[in-house]
């Protein structure tokens, strides 16, 4: 069986391995490989360069979140102070009207504390606790060894975090 019998049409054999030759010669495949070769690294490129601007991007964004963290808080704080001053330029104030004013200014401040989070510590009659409180002294009490007997200074959390401890005195067994 010739190339002729099996389509019935002659074939030339040459013109086919010289197609076959062209697209197969080691230098269409250099330059083929060249080609995706250049277009990886080209991708590669870009890829980074991406990456390298969500990174700037990230830390522009960091940045201003750090800036601009206690914005909100401080627009709170700032009726507080509002309060503090109006307090300070009345002219024919009392001592009663002074303290009605304390107080709700204070009211004011609980409020915005409440709002971002921030809680006292509750100390007073609890059992001593190193992560919450810090103790100033302890004296020998009636009361059961370690606990809180008196709150110098108030502590807070922040989200269940501690930023300041309370400051207390702690009860000890009388020694004998």
């Amino acid at each position: 069986m010739n190339a002729e019998d099996k389509n019935n049409t002659p074939i030339d054999e040459s013109e086919n391995h010289s197609d076959q030759s062209t697209t197969d010669s080691p230098e269409d495949k250099l330059k083929l490989l060249e080609e995706k070769l250049a277009e990886a690294e080209a991708q590669v490129l870009y890829v980074k360069a991406e990456g390298e601007n969500i990174r700037k991007r990230s830390i522009e964004d960091i940045d201003k979140a750090r800036k601009f963290a206690l914005e909100r808080f401080s627009g709170e704080l700032l009726s507080v102070k509002d309060s503090l001053d109006a307090a300070l330029t009345v002219e024919n104030a009392n001592l009663e009207s002074y303290k009605n004013g304390v107080e709700l200014t204070q009211k004011q401040l609980i409020n915005v504390f409440e709002k971002f989070g921030i809680n006292e510590i509750k100390a007073l009659g609890e059992k001593f606790d190193p992560n919450q409180h810090q103790a100033i002294s302890m004296v020998e009490s009636e009361e059961e060894p370690n606990k809180i007997l008196t709150v110098l200074q108030k502590g807070y959390l922040l989200n269940e975090r501690v930023i300041r401890p309370a400051l207390v005195t702690v009860s000890k067994t009388k020694s004998t």
